[in-house]
């Protein structure tokens, strides 16, 4: 099964379908933006379909991460003012919003993820303790405990691996990623890369494997990658072909064949064959983003590729097959803004 991955991004696996044309079953795609409603959400099969409605209760601010739970039948959006995580059941639409966690995340919610199996979220913040997390079960359970070595500062991305036995925060200041066992809670801190990403951690993915771990960061080479054995191993080196600006969000495509990393500067973003180390980076898209890569996501069966971005139409995807085909046309119905986080349910 795929990673499942947050910061901007969260590629959600499971079983939520979206509706059907022409009796093709289509899953979901799931934008979160800066302005209301905050989260747009779109039927997808090969192109978008019509627009879902808004939630009845919104998102209280502007959505940064959204993920699915894996078996697609909740939805999740990590928002920057209280209760900072808004959580909605799905099922071809938002059903009515979840109470709120018990016990709040403390601050700006910046990414969010579910476990493998579906029974525990994740939200990393803004501040301390950077990381909360709560068995879920249609609904929050009671926070789990913090992590007995906290994360060193603003949590930016959160990342489960794919046995659902680790789970990997980025950070805004060294070492810029924290590891930790997990079980129904934290273990253990796993030690800290021999050599660290260069500066801010943002998205983090595990590839579907569970073999390697790679960075988004804000700093040459803007993404750092590891094998990953309940630890880092030695850094792979870096693509001969850098992103050619900040990284902000990574993504394994399902087959584990190819990663991809959306990041500042044109043309925001840079794809790449993996096999335990990166191949020769892929042709940009012949149509590329208009403005600065936010979040990126492969849909489950690895066909399609989705870039959120802060420039009209704040929005692109696109075929994938060992490269970019030609784009897909807009929705219908944009999202309001700038998009910073998306996400593909089944």
């Amino acid at each position: 099964m795929p990673s499942i991955i947050s910061r901007g991004t969260v590629s959600a696996r499971g079983f939520g379908f979206g509706a059907t044309t022409a009796g093709i079953i289509t899953s979901t795609i799931a934008v979160a933006h800066i302005t209301t409603p905050f989260i747009s959400t779109y039927p997808w099969s090969a192109g978008f379909g019509t627009k879902y409605a808004n939630p009845a209760t919104l998102p209280a601010s502007s959505g940064i991460s959204v993920s699915f739970n894996p078996a697609g039948t909740a939805i999740a959006v990590a928002h920057d003012l209280t209760p900072f995580i808004s959580t909605y059941p799905w099922s071809a639409g938002f059903g009515t919003k979840y109470a709120n966690p018990a016990t709040l995340p403390t601050s700006t919610g910046n990414g969010v993820a579910f476990n493998p199996a579906g029974t525990a979220i994740a939200v990393a913040h803004d501040l301390t303790p950077f990381i909360s997390t709560y068995p879920w079960s249609a609904g929050f359970g009671t926070k789990y405990a913090n992590p007995s070595t906290l994360p060193t500062s603003t949590g930016r991305g959160v990342s489960f691996n794919p046995a659902g036995t680790a789970i990997a925060v980025t950070t805004s200041s060294t070492p810029f990623i924290s590891t930790y066992p997990w079980s129904a809670g934290f273990g253990t801190k796993y030690a800290n890369p021999a050599t660290l990403p260069n500066n801010s951690g943002d998205g983090v993915s595990f590839n579907p494997a569970g073999t390697a771990i790679a960075v988004a960061h804000s700093s040459t080479p803007y993404i750092s990658t590891y094998p990953w054995s309940a630890g880092f191993g030695t850094k792979y080196a870096n693509p001969a072909t850098l992103p050619a600006g900040i990284g902000r969000d990574v993504s394994f495509n399902p087959a584990g064949t190819a990663i991809a990393v959306a990041h500042s500067f044109s043309p925001y973003i840079s794809t790449y064959p993996w096999s335990a180390g990166f191949g020769t980076k892929y042709a940009n898209p012949s149509t590329l983003p208009t403005g600065t890569g936010r979040g990126v996501s492969f849909n489950p069966a690895g066909t399609a590729i989705a870039v959120a971005y802060i420039t009209t139409p704040y929005i692109s995807t696109y075929p994938w097959s060992a490269g970019f085909g030609t784009k897909y046309a807009n929705p219908a119905t944009l999202p309001a803004s700038s998009g910073l986080g998306v996400a593909f349910s089944n």
